[in-house]
């Protein structure tokens, strides 16, 4: 029997994607403004780095090691372990903080955003983190200078056009 087979034998006659109904479209929208409360993509916050809007702060919370081998061009370096005793000096707490770590299998931005609301800031977590930036063909900085490598088209149109997702 395939995997698809399988799945769908499973799932009887409903199929696998319908097996757990979909929530009513209120508690799906509630769920997903929340999400998007909570969250900003790489492409977005570029866009907004390079238009100067206001209102963030962007802080990658690696450890030294990562901030050497490259960064989000204007990031501040604040490591998770060291944002409660940092971050009151350095972050501004009218702005909204963006955090982010090395990447989607990485949950350091996650515990960093965490330590950040704790202290009473507003905060996002740029998904992705520093592989997604680098994957979509964003400039970052490093301790060789300013690089830029070419966009994985998986992440991202070639053509280093936004999606317009």
């Amino acid at each position: 029997m395939s995997p698809t087979t399988s799945a769908s034998a499973s799932a009887g006659t409903t199929g696998a994607v319908l097996s757990v109904p979909p929530a009513a479209p209120a508690v799906a929208a509630a769920h997903y403004a929340a999400r998007l409360a909570f969250e900003a993509d790489v492409s977005d916050v570029h866009a907004d780095l390079e238009s100067g809007a206001p209102g963030i702060v962007v802080v990658d919370t690696r450890g030294d090691a990562g901030w050497e081998q490259g960064r989000v061009p204007g990031a501040l370096h604040i490591p998770t372990a060291r944002i409660a005793d940092v971050a009151p000096r350095l972050v501004d707490p009218a702005l909204t903080v963006v955090t982010y770590c090395w990447g989607p299998g990485c949950n350091g931005a996650t515990r960093a955003a965490l330590a950040f609301a704790r202290l009473g800031y507003r905060v996002k977590e740029m998904l992705g983190g520093f592989e997604y930036w680098v994957r979509e063909g964003f400039a970052f900085e490093s301790a060789a200078g300013a690089r830029r490598r070419p966009v994985d088209d998986l992440t991202a149109p070639r053509s280093g056009i936004s999606c317009a997702c």
